[in-house]
């Protein structure tokens, strides 16, 4: 969160491009990362997507009215701190381009050094040479020209800089692993793809699938401890109610799909080992209680609406280890 006299003053933007800038500012003041802040902002009931701040703070224009007011809360700004963001925001976005606070004074500055008293008479131009001067024309335009164009790319440059910073910022790397708990609800997420268990949506096969955490998952999970390090996959689907993940049928080939039912149906088909694997752990194995196979995505797959299977446990545990990862309410979803 923003400590007071640290924040940014927008009122120094004078363009839109100087106005990300500060706006890249306070999020790095923060120490907030995407995350935090889009849970700050639902938190008091605004909208702010972490891939919206992505862009918004990658883009060379203003943002919108409401989205801006949503991340400079989410960043710690105070009523009134706002409302000044938001003036600067209108003001650019009517005129493109605002006055700094020591335009003036730097002008005023300007004519003393030339010898200039305001007020005074204009002193007459001397009458035009007769001949042409000698020798080439002054070169002090184009010196000028260089130097603008040498600033822009330096600013071009700057903003290529800061935006890199921010990616590798957001992405620190691999996601810490969460161990089963009884009794709370979870998404279990695929430590090889990052993707998260989930069924499709306004189908009725109970067919699991990995999909973008981000998205909604269905059914909720929560785990319910058997004895002796074996646990029940209990499901909450907004439709069809309360049921357990357990594999096709009781099937005990490698192959055989993963599916959510009503519980009972299946018998240990429908009950799991949970192992950690690694030292520190790097995942957790699920293993079906009745053939002792891993649950993994089929063929090895990292990729989306890949489906989840049972597979044998030899080789290298790709696709085959999971971390279950705590929900903020008892309802799935990203």
């Amino acid at each position: 969160m923003v400590v007071e006299g640290r924040a940014p003053d927008p009122r120094e933007a004078r363009s839109a491009a100087e106005f990300i800038a500060l706006l890249r500012v306070l999020k790095d003041e923060s120490g907030l990362t995407f995350r935090e802040l889009t849970l700050r902002a639902d938190a008091v009931g605004d909208v702010l997507p972490r891939s919206t701040i992505a862009n918004m703070l990658g883009r060379t224009s203003v943002p919108r009215e409401e989205l801006l007011a949503a991340f400079v809360r989410a960043c710690g700004c105070g009523p009134t701190e706002i409302e000044d963001w938001l003036g600067v925001r209108k003001e650019l976005a009517v005129h493109g381009r605002r006055a700094g606070a020591g335009d003036a004074g730097e002008d005023e500055a300007g004519t003393e050094e030339a010898g200039e008293v305001p007020g005074a008479p204009t002193p007459r131009s001397p009458e035009p040479a007769t001949e042409p001067p000698v020798g080439p024309p002054p070169a002090r335009r184009r010196s000028r020209t260089f130097l603008v164009t040498g600033v822009s790319l330096l600013v071009l440059a700057a903003a290529a800089v800061t935006v890199a910073l921010l990616v590798r910022d957001e992405q620190p790397g691999p996601a810490p692993v969460a161990g089963p708990v009884a009794g709370r609800t979870v998404q279990i997420r695929s430590v090889h793809s990052g993707l998260c268990l989930s069924e499709k949506r306004g189908t009725d096969s109970g067919r699991i699938y990995q999909v973008p955490c981000d998205e909604e998952t269905i059914p909720a999970f929560s785990l319910r401890p058997l004895g002796d390090d074996v646990w029940r996959i209990v499901t909450d689907h907004p439709d069809f109610g309360l049921g357990c993940t357990g594999i096709w049928d009781g099937m005990r080939e490698a192959g055989a799909l993963m599916q959510d039912q009503e519980c009972g149906k299946r018998g240990s088909a429908e009950a799991f080992w949970i192992e950690p694997q690694g030292h520190p752990v790097k995942g957790y194995r699920i293993r079906p209680a009745h053939t002792h196979l891993c649950v993994g995505a089929k063929a090895g797959s990292s990729k989306p609406d890949a489906e989840m299977v049972q597979m044998g446990c030899d080789g290298v545990d790709r696709g085959r280890l999971f971390s279950f990862d705590p929900v903020a309410s008892d309802a799935a979803g990203g």
